[in-house]
């Protein structure tokens, strides 16, 4: 059955559409310096589009945070449907918790299949990739991820506990992995390549 795409590229045009009516929905807002509290506003309408099933949102370069980041995570938890996510968040400031916070979120968005997650340069360091690794580890659903973690201060522990977590995503059968620009080292990779032989299931 055909689905209509929606897209905005203005917040407002978005939080005054039919947001139940929404199925496939693409928001561009990138560079538009929304922030925390729009974030918010923006989380708060999204959780109402109860028969979304694919999203695709760009929100880099907005000085978002932590709050901004964690309380997307919990809007979209609310959409039960969704199976199809691609989210940038890249070039903010979400840091450790707004990482962990995000994935919490996520991990509760209980058909997601598909998740692209791009979050380079947001600074989440050790301490919030492995929160967002141990999140993503109860997506009991996810088969394909594609995550970017490119410049975000992330070392030898980091990386091991992202691989050790997604080990226990049962059904991931294809990961794309950014670590670039981090400093992971000989260890770190070690430890992500072992924890990640673990997975089954997965062949790409």
């Amino acid at each position: 059955m055909f689905q209509q795409i929606n897209k905005y590229n203005k917040l407002e045009e978005f939080l005054n559409s039919s947001l139940q009516s929404h199925q496939v929905l693409h928001i561009n807002l990138n560079s538009n310096q929304i922030g925390d509290i729009s974030a918010s506003d923006l989380g708060s309408a999204l959780q109402n589009c109860t028969n979304l099933s694919y999203l695709t949102l760009h929100l880099s370069s907005n000085q978002i945070g932590a709050i901004g980041a964690s309380g997307l995570g919990s809007a979209l938890a609310n959409c039960k449907n969704l199976s199809n996510l691609t989210l940038g968040l890249h070039s903010n400031q979400i840091g450790a918790i707004g990482a962990s916070g995000l994935g919490s979120g996520l991990a509760n968005c209980t058909n997601l299949s598909n998740l692209t997650l791009y979050l380079y340069q947001n600074e989440i360091g050790d301490q919030g990739v492995s929160g967002l690794g141990y999140a993503l580890a109860n997506s009991i659903s996810l088969s394909n991820l594609t995550l970017d973690l490119y410049g975000n201060k992330i070392g030898a522990i980091g990386a091991s506990c992202l691989g050790s977590s997604l080990a226990n995503c049962t059904n991931l059968s294809n990961l794309t992995l950014g670590l670039d620009g981090n400093k992971i080292g000989a260890i770190g990779a070690s430890g992500l390549g072992s924890a990640l032989s673990n997975c089954t299931n997965l062949s790409n």
